[in-house]
């Protein structure tokens, strides 16, 4: 699955402005997910580090082009990284 397509939505842009989370850190994780995680049918999750950041990028990818629909970033790591 190729994310790095993905189009930003203004609520991910406002998301981004209102975390401090940049253009580049979500770019990096779509074009290089460590996870992608299902969360329903037709959205997931693309997961990756960003500095001392978990960043979570939710995808809708039912639609083309793919739309973030929201970003964040977290440092409760293990709680949303699936376990092997």
């Amino acid at each position: 699955m190729n994310l790095s397509r993905a189009v930003l939505t203004e609520h991910a842009l406002n998301q981004m402005a209102k975390r401090q989370v940049t253009a580049d850190d979500v770019g990096r994780v779509l074009a290089a997910p460590e996870q992608v995680l299902e969360v329903r049918a037709g959205r997931v999750v693309a997961q990756g580090m960003a500095g001392e950041y978990l960043l979570r990028v939710f995808v809708d990818i039912d639609r083309t082009p793919a739309e973030v629909v929201t970003v964040y970033r977290t440092s409760k790591i293990e709680k949303y990284r699936s376990q092997p």
